[in-house]
């Protein structure tokens, strides 16, 4: 129990020091922006794991294979080559993107890059 209420003690020092500062704490985001920003990062990471599986290879869209990447719907070509993209692979994708996510990035953008690729489209 100490250490909780010297944790609760450091915490008030830090933010009375900030507001004597004229800092203010950072406003919480409203649930419709975090809605909004989740999935807008959905859609990016859904393009991030066909670009990692390389399914512009096999995608039926000529821009895919011109510019070797995913340029047209990711959330329809990942749901098709998922079956064929083995566990491993996608656990290893999955962690590649983690590794590479700055450590200060915010929470919806965060919790979107945690997604399986199976979990982007269920």
């Amino acid at each position: 129990m100490k250490d909780a209420e010297q944790n609760n003690v450091q915490n008030f020092a830090v933010l009375s020091a900030m507001l004597k500062a004229g800092m203010k704490p950072k406003p919480k985001l409203s649930a419709i922006e975090y809605a909004r920003r989740l999935a807008v990062e959905k859609a990016l990471q859904q393009r991030r794991y066909c670009d990692a599986f390389a399914l512009w290879r096999t995608c039926s869209r000529g821009a895919c294979r011109r510019q070797r990447r995913c340029c047209g719907e990711a959330a329809g070509c990942l749901r098709r080559a998922l079956d064929g993209v083995p566990h491993p692979l996608q656990w290893r994708a999955r962690q590649d993107i983690l590794e590479s996510t700055p450590r200060n990035i915010g929470a919806p953008e965060r919790a979107a890059r945690q997604f399986m690729p199976r979990d982007l489209y269920e």
